[in-house]
């Protein structure tokens, strides 16, 4: 992504309501210059998406472990689910990723207002991919008695550790879709904040931050898809 412009436009006569509220940001009195403040919370956001890499990752080695100890109960359990709702919700979250790095180039070019179209998109994105996990996934399993609250008694298991599969499954998607939920939170402070011209050529620094968060949960996504739609 661009790096900022380091000018600071000069501040508004007072009284003038006409100049957006991104020429009249100055950064911190704490810093040297507007690059460095960007800068310092651009590592920032960094350090904070390596703890969530980290916590996925731990994820990721537990679906390791059990699936080489029990390679039939995760196939088993995999089968119950549908890969094209899977495939759908990658596809929406692969175009929330592009509308939310277009609304960040957007607002590099005062675009406002495809800034905010995109912003909307994003989150409009976001709800769609919960609405499609919870109803066309999570109630019609719980439907069945596939409930997290039942993991250990499933008469309808095929297999004696398919409880480790269902573990696996909600764990991961729940934690996956409270991020989403946390990004649609960020996404719609964004859209107000644009909306009251906060964000522009010289400062966009919480636009980035929220895209970078958004990107990870993508990403996220994209590993879980295979390792639980199209393991069987």
């Amino acid at each position: 992504m661009a790096s900022i412009d380091t000018h600071q436009p000069a501040l508004p006569e007072p009284g003038n309501e006409k100049v957006p509220l991104w020429q009249r940001y100055t950064h911190g009195h704490h810093w040297r210059n507007a690059d460095d403040e960007f800068d310092a919370a651009k590592i920032g956001i960094w350090l904070f998406l390596a703890t969530e890499v980290l916590l996925f990752s731990g994820m990721f080695c537990a679906y390791a472990i059990f699936r080489m100890m029990y390679p039939e109960s995760i196939a088993a359990g995999s089968s119950y689910l549908d890969w094209r709702w899977g495939g759908l919700n990658t596809v929406v979250l692969l175009i929330s990723s592009f509308t939310i790095a277009m609304a960040i180039r957007n607002v590099q070019l005062n675009q406002q207002f495809w800034a905010r179209i995109n912003l909307l998109i994003t989150w409009l994105c976001a709800a769609a991919f919960l609405v499609i996990k919870l109803v066309f996934e999570y109630i019609p399993k719980w439907s069945e008695g596939k409930r997290p609250g039942s993991l250990f008694d499933y008469p309808f298991a095929q297999h004696a550790h398919e409880n480790v599969w269902w573990s696996i499954y909600y764990v991961s998607t729940g934690i996956h879709a409270t991020h989403v939920i946390g990004g649609m939170v960020l996404i719609a402070w964004l859209i107000y904040r644009q909306g009251k011209g906060a964000y522009g050529p010289t400062h966009y620094t919480m636009m980035e931050g929220v895209g970078l968060y958004w990107h990870i949960v993508d990403l996220v996504w994209i590993f879980l898809f295979p390792l639980l739609y199209l393991v069987h």
